[in-house]
């Protein structure tokens, strides 16, 4: 699959953003959405087959970050995209205050 067309499904992006800077267990990325774990075990799967995000074992518990190194060419792109969802969510605040 294509990095753009994995980067592009939103979940993904939002999954990237959480362990961009912070290695987390595949639970705890799994608790910031409303989808089974299952659903979020696909999305992991799916970034790390295409190389841009990094797994290691804990015991039983898979730990995933992102690979910046892979990441680099779309660094730009991405931060655009999530300081445009910041963007967004101050727009909504202000206008419902």
């Amino acid at each position: 699959m294509d990095t753009l067309q994995v980067i592009a499904e939103p979940r993904r992006r939002e999954i990237l953003k959480l362990i961009w800077d912070e290695e987390l267990a595949a639970s705890e990325i799994a608790a910031q959405f409303d989808v089974t774990f299952g659903a979020v075990s696909q999305h992991l799967g799916v970034l790390r087959q295409s190389g841009l995000v990094k797994m290691r074992k804990d015991g039983n518990r898979r730990l995933y970050v992102a690979d910046r190194d892979a990441l680099a060419p779309y660094r730009a792109l991405l931060e655009a995209m999530w300081k445009e969802t910041l963007a967004d969510l101050a727009r909504t605040i202000e206008e419902g205050q």
